[in-house]
């Protein structure tokens, strides 16, 4: 049998010097070592400049430069950032002017109105499911359903409608409301509602036509809001899979159709996993007539006062 023999000479391999080479990883870039007592800044600027480090920096500048230049910054919500515990990080931004508008689905209105209501929110679903008492509270329903009516009844939005319902009750737990807070400081809230997601559709208070209209008002109410986008703004979606990147992908449709100059923005999207949606109708596709998009995956309850603490020492 016929040996073989190798004709590759690897000797005349063409190679060149290692500092000609372009690397993408530089030690000027890397995390700088923890201290003990550092102050947040020393421990936000020892953050690596590579990968999600570079991103969340750049996410940060990108809101101080917005509000510097009085451009909105739209946060996005759904309900697990309030089930996180994170109203007061939110509130506070608010206050603080570094949000401009402020849009949730529908379960997150739910709990930010139970927070206001018993200052506590988020049942067990598989223990209730079992016997049929899930979202059966009858007071949630009752003052969803009746803020939705006076939605209409008043031709605003749901967003404003139940923020005024909290302040008009009284709730004893207002001040921990994100929608009270917007009322209070005239910051634009939407809900973005879903038939037969939320618990009380499941009740006999619920009325189709009233919810739809309240809602559909907040649609268009936020279309006025990513209007103004363009040239600085920022958008970030923060734990919505699905209802609000595919609502915020009309609303800017509409607006670019309507002849709005909506480009070179930032749109951020802030998750626990990866999702098609937020990466694609947030991230990807908004921006590819301009603008920069950043994808940070990691718990809301750790990430939100991460990124809220660095804007506010820089704002």
């Amino acid at each position: 049998m016929a040996e073989n023999k190798i004709s590759i000479d690897l000797n005349k391999l063409k190679t060149y010097p290692l500092s000609k080479r372009r690397c993408k990883v530089r030690k000027e870039d890397f995390a700088k070592p923890p201290l003990k007592a550092a102050s947040f800044s020393d421990f936000y600027n020892s953050l690596p400049g590579i990968l999600a480090g570079s991103d969340l920096k750049a996410a940060v500048d990108a809101v101080v430069s917005a509000r510097r230049k009085k451009k909105p910054v739209i946060f996005m919500m759904g309900a697990h950032v309030i089930k996180c515990g994170l109203n007061p990080v939110i509130i506070e931004l608010i206050k603080k002017d570094v949000i401009t508008a402020i849009a949730l689905n529908g379960a997150g209105a739910i709990h930010d109105l139970e927070v206001a209501l018993i200052g506590r929110t988020s049942e067990d679903v598989g223990t209730s499911l079992e016997d049929g008492s899930f979202g059966m509270a009858r007071e949630t329903a009752l003052y969803i359903n009746g803020a939705l009516a006076e939605a209409v009844e008043n031709d605003i939005g749901a967003g404003q409608a139940i923020g005024q319902v909290i302040a008009d009750q009284k709730l004893p737990f207002k001040d921990q409301s994100i929608l009270y807070n917007c009322v209070k400081a005239g910051v634009p809230s939407t809900v973005h509602i879903t038939v037969g997601a939320d618990i009380v559709h499941q009740h006999p208070s619920c009325d189709g036509a009233k919810l739809g209209e309240a809602s559909l008002r907040d649609f268009r109410k936020f279309i006025e809001v990513v209007a103004g986008l363009g040239d600085g703004g920022v958008v970030m979606n923060i734990g919505s899979a699905v209802v609000l990147p595919e609502v915020f992908l009309k609303a800017l449709n509409v607006a670019r159709n309507l002849g709005y100059k909506v480009n070179d923005f930032t749109a951020c999207n802030f998750d626990m996993i990866h999702q098609y949606r937020p990466r694609e109708n947030v991230v990807s596709r908004p921006i590819r007539s301009g603008g920069k998009g950043f994808n940070i995956v990691g718990h809301h309850e750790i990430m939100i006062p991460l990124l809220a603490q660095a804007i506010m020492e820089k704002i």
